[in-house]
């Protein structure tokens, strides 16, 4: 017994002592964190096309994973709202678009990509298909993103 308490009690020094070696403490606004392990930041941007708006919020694990919201405000079409997921492949943000189109409970999910080009984000247009219930953008084809109609600019994010 007096073995095993000694044994328990080294894993928990050695365990301690080892967190947050590596870490590093730099200043973050309030919803980001910090470990030796990862790192977050949020980042929220804002984009309008005539009268159509949109509203996305980030947060990056790793310089690479991304998850947060997006929200469509289209003047004729009502709001699109979800939820996003993917990464970042060097310069364009992949993701998965989560949401539901005004009050109707049906789900949708489709593909984004977003191109990461002097400080703002330009939502790309390219060809979807839809296979095994999965939709994707074909594989060899381009991705546009000079037909994108919205463009993100960075703004504050809100705490909601």
């Amino acid at each position: 017994m007096k073995n095993s308490n000694f044994f328990l009690l080294a894993i928990a020094t050695a365990l301690l002592f080892s967190c947050n070696q590596n870490g590093k403490v730099s200043a973050v606004n309030d919803e980001d964190s910090l470990s030796a392990d990862t790192i977050s930041k949020n980042e929220c941007y804002v984009a309008t096309d005539e009268l159509d708006s949109a509203f996305l919020k980030l947060k990056i694990v790793n310089n690479d994973k991304v998850e947060g919201t997006l929200l469509f405000t289209f003047e004729e079409k009502g709001k699109n709202d979800g939820a996003i997921e993917g990464v970042f492949k060097g310069d364009t943000l992949f993701v998965d678009y989560t949401f539901k189109i005004g009050p109707s409970k049906t789900v949708y999910k489709n593909p984004l990509a977003l191109l990461k080009k002097d400080g703002k984000l330009i939502l790309g247009v390219g060809q979807i298909e839809t296979s095994l219930g999965k939709s994707y953008f074909v594989k060899g084809k381009q991705i546009d993103f000079d037909k994108g109609r919205f463009v993100f600019l960075t703004t504050d994010c809100l705490k909601q």
